[in-house]
Formats: C-alpha cells, structure tokens, sequence
C-alpha cells in the first residue's frame, strides 16, 4: 500500500520514487509531530506509513519527547516545523512546483483509493490560524 502512495506521488509530481518516498516521510513526520488528526487517517488506511514517518524522524534528527512535542504544538514550535519541512524538501531537490504538488497528493490518494474525505491538503496542518494562537493579535501604530 505505502509503495502505491509513493508511485501516486512521483506521477503526480515528477519526483523519482526515491524523492517521493523522502518527501513523503517528511511530510509525515511533520504531522505526526504536530499531533494532526489527519496523518493518523492515512496511518490507519496505509501499512507502512507511520514506519516510514518515524524512520524519517530518526534520519533527520528530528526532536522526540514530550518537552518536543509541547513546543512543537506551540505557535512559534509549528511554524519553526513549517520552515524545517519546506527546507527538508528543497534539500532533497524538490522545487516549489513540486511541493504545491506534493501537499495535495496525500489527499488525492486517499479519497481516489480509499474512499476517504477529509484529508485535504497536508499542508494545512503546518498552517497556525487564530485558533491555535495563544496571544490575541493587537495592532500596533
């Protein structure tokens, strides 16, 4: 199942198999770490994606730990994972084409192959919106 969302994404996006797995397991991983309802969907429907998620972790250092995960969920935690992620991608080649693919493509697999709604777009989830800031916004003049 995890080799059919890789070779979906290279498709979609024009990466070699092995840069659609690398930037899948970023994608991932960026998730799970921000604690996104919507990763754990695709852990349930697709084998081998949470594996793939925490090996990507593993190799890239990323930080583990409940101290981790609670300034990771903080505002300035998920947007300093925003930056980390699309940087990940550049590292491994991926321009920004072909991120605005990727983002979609999870969403995409999963309701064309599983029926499922509400994925959406991956990206999403690094996006901090009202809801989970903690301080009001105040203009300044």
């Amino acid at each position: 199942m995890l080799y059919d969302l890789i070779r979906f994404t290279a498709k979609k996006t024009g990466l070699s198999d092995a840069q659609a797995r690398q930037a899948l397991g970023i994608l991932f991983n960026t998730a799970e770490r921000q604690g996104a309802s919507m990763v754990q969907v695709v852990f349930d429907h697709v084998p081998g994606a949470r594996l793939l998620s925490t090996s990507t972790g593993i190799q890239t250092g990323a930080a583990t730990g409940p101290i981790a995960q609670l300034i990771e969920q903080t505002p300035g935690g998920r947007r300093h994972m925003a930056m980390t992620m699309f940087s990940r991608f550049h590292e491994i080649g991926l321009g920004h084409e072909q991120v605005s693919r990727l983002l979609g493509c999870v969403g995409t697999y999963m309701k064309k192959t599983h029926k499922v709604d509400g994925i959406g777009h991956l990206g999403d989830l690094v996006a901090v919106d009202a809801a989970h800031e903690d301080v009001p916004h105040r203009a300044v003049a």
